[in-house]
């Protein structure tokens, strides 16, 4: 099925809490909706992931399946603006769900677990050269990051999310479905850019009891170069 940007369905603590991202987590992103009938193979593969201590997997529901008669209850447009923008950067004009996006470069469909294996092993071995910590402070959260001199420009971004929350799907095509979603992202915001000089010390408001994470992530959307996440 196609739709307006060429979507297309596949087959298919408070004190002193920190966590260094020296190992640089794989970053995961599904782009999933509960009314895609290829979706839930894909979202099973995810609840894998997110269990995973060197993975952190995020669920974007985007909201194009929603005419279809069901409406995705953690849908947004904002999703599927961040789903247009990685397709935007790659050069195409299609978007489909399910989609794992990896580390912000390799695109593959979220329902084939060797694909999805297969990209997770390649970004594994890349590395990184930025070091990234979070703490939770009763101010908010503690952000800092050193990279190399000359590093390109990252954007520092926030994202909360959902643990986990079941779902039962009564119309459309999952019509019938109990579905466990897993990461699901409740929140995405940008909150500053920062090129390695001087280090990153930057305090983010935080409220609420949901997990947060960190990506810096640079210009396309592109490369994920460093990622940290705190329960």
């Amino acid at each position: 099925m196609q739709r307006a940007f060429g979507a297309a369905c596949g087959l298919w603590l408070c004190f002193a809490t920190t966590l260094a991202a020296e190992e640089h987590p794989v970053v995961v992103e599904l782009f999933t909706s509960q009314g895609c009938s290829s979706c839930p193979g894909a979202d099973v593969i995810f609840a894998d992931l997110a269990k995973q201590p060197d993975v952190l997997a995020l669920a974007l529901h985007v909201d194009y399946w929603d005419y279809i008669g069901w409406t995705d209850s953690f849908g947004s447009p904002r999703n599927t603006e961040r789903q247009k923008a990685y397709a935007r950067a790659a050069g195409s004009r299609t978007i489909y769900t399910p989609q794992m996006i990896v580390n912000g470069m390799v695109r593959v469909e979220g329902n084939d677990p060797e694909a999805v294996a297969g990209a997770m092993t390649v970004q594994r071995g890349q590395g990184s050269d930025v070091a990234l910590t979070l703490t939770r402070e009763p101010g908010g959260l503690r952000i800092r990051a050193t990279g190399p001199e000359g590093m390109a420009p990252v954007r520092v971004q926030l994202v909360r999310y959902n643990p986990s929350e079941t779902v039962t799907i009564e119309h459309g095509e999952n019509a019938g479905r109990t579905v466990t979603y897993h990461n699901i992202v409740t929140e995405w915001q940008a909150l500053a850019d920062w090129t390695g000089e001087p280090a990153l010390d930057l305090l983010a408001p935080l409220e609420g009891d949901d997990p947060a994470a960190v990506l810096l992530q640079r210009e396309g959307p592109g490369v994920i170069v460093a990622a940290a996440s705190l329960p």
